[in-house]
């Protein structure tokens, strides 16, 4: 593609490291945000039917903290990191890493959170000083266009491009030489991504996703529990990477937790959900009917009504559900929450690890041993106790998968380390030589045995 050379140029001229250029693009890109506010809006609520509030938090707010977040630091990053510990042997030397930009990178964003996931992996690339070439999802036509007018105005082509279009595109994208590829969508995906990027030994970030569990013990403030994992769950109608997946509760509270889970989401998304017209919709039609399905054959407790016209689906909880039902055999993705019990703690920790690493955990606990027993056995990207998805808002956090669920990690500090190789230097000094490396008698070899212990 012309236009991976045109940035190829652009990068080896220069024009894409110095620490004041890369300040002034970021500050660009934060007013053009402000500028493009409105359209963006409308371009989410076309698109998926979000609200102004949920389009803001969780996308448009969310990313400008990321930008202003990253302005505030950036000179800090940006410099030289002195090694001061060495072994003896390196007397007279100093060592120091060097953050370099990779060059020409690939961002390929997916459709559920379209603009924010498109644009804090570029905020990143621009910040170690790369181009970028970003694939919206086509998915989201109207935020995808929306992107690409915004992006046109703000930077040159040679800096930052968006490529649209579908399947085609991306997989004549990933037959480019790229210096870094940023991929976040499904796991099937993320490994056409990876052997694609493998051809040509292109290092990638993976965000991925899974089935991510919520564990609530009986000890749990169950109200706060209820409402947090609503929250989690069904914001965005379920289309979050790392929603709450399935939640174990404890047999002694599971009524409880359940009485309480039906009246938070009432609280959230009214009586009739499928009348509120701020209640995200399900992508495609596709997608809206492999959910569904997913509702057969189980015991609905809460919810379970849809709107196939309109592709939205209630907030459903499901009772009664084994790891054998179809629901449990892939990551749900969708307003549909199964409910599962346990009495041994232990046992529901073996469940979970005999299953793919998920990028998140959730666990509901005022128990110190409980909390360090199931963060100590579990392996997993992130997540939080006593609530969702909160761990995605720390800027000083990173996130990152695991395993089946991605790897590699980014936001704040992260982000710019992504995109930035570490390149280690030693300088030694002139003043003087020690002439120990030099010399090959049986003495020296003594020496140096002592010396590289």
């Amino acid at each position: 593609m012309e236009v991976v050379n045109a940035q190829r140029k652009f990068f080896h001229d220069q024009k894409t490291k110095p620490v004041e250029l890369r300040l002034l693009r970021l500050k660009a890109l934060y007013c053009g945000i402000l500028k493009y506010e409105q359209q963006l809006t409308e371009a989410l609520k076309q698109d998926l039917n979000k609200s102004a509030f949920d389009s803001y938090t969780t996308e448009i707010g969310y990313t400008l903290k990321e930008i202003s977040h990253t302005i505030k630091y950036l000179e800090r990053w940006c410099k030289p990191k002195k090694v001061c510990k060495a072994p003896i042997y390196f007397v007279g030397a100093k060592s120091y890493i060097i953050n370099e930009p990779y060059g020409v990178t690939l961002i390929i964003a997916p459709w559920n959170y379209p603009f924010q996931l498109a644009i804090v992996p570029l905020i990143g690339a621009l910040a170690a000083g790369n181009t970028a070439i970003v694939k919206p999802s086509e998915l989201t036509p109207n935020v995808s266009k929306a992107l690409s007018v915004m992006l046109e105005e703000l930077f040159p082509a040679e800096l930052v491009a968006v490529v649209e279009g579908g399947k085609e595109v991306s997989e004549s994208l990933l037959r480019q030489k790229f210096d870094y590829i940023f991929f976040t969508g499904s796991t099937e995906v993320g490994k056409i991504v990876m052997e694609s990027a493998a051809k040509n030994l292109v290092p990638v970030t993976l965000e991925l996703g899974g089935k991510s569990p919520t564990i609530v013990h009986k000890d749990a403030n169950l109200p706060l529990a209820a409402r947090r994992i609503a929250w989690g769950k069904f914001l965005n109608a379920g289309q979050t990477c790392v929603a709450p997946d399935y939640v174990y509760v404890h047999s002694e509270v599971k009524k409880e937790f359940l009485v309480l889970l039906k009246e938070e989401i009432k609280k959230m998304y009214g009586v009739s959900p499928l009348q509120n017209k701020d209640y995200t919709r399900i992508i495609h039609k596709k997608h809206f009917d492999r959910l569904t399905s997913l509702l057969t054959g189980a015991k609905v407790v809460i919810g379970g009504e849809s709107d196939e016209g309109n592709l939205l689906i209630e907030p459903t909880v499901l009772d009664q559900v084994t790891w054998c039902m179809p629901v449990m055999k892939e990551e749900i993705f969708g307003p549909i929450l199964p409910t599962m019990e346990y009495d041994d703690i232990q046992v529901a920790i073996s469940e979970i690890v005999s299953k793919p690493k998920p990028l998140a955990l959730y666990l509901f606990t005022e128990s110190k041993k409980i909390e360090d027993n199931i963060l100590r056995n579990i392996s997993f990207g992130g997540g939080c106790i006593n609530d969702t998805l909160y761990h995605l808002t720390q800027p000083y956090l990173s996130f990152g998968g695991v395993g089946e669920s991605g790897m590699g990690s980014y936001h704040g500090e992260y982000s710019f380390q992504t995109f930035s190789h570490q390149k280690s230097i030693v300088k030694q000094t002139t003043k003087f030589d020690i002439s120990l490396r030099y010399r090959s008698s049986k003495e020296m070899l003594k020496i140096m045995r002592k010396l590289l212990k």
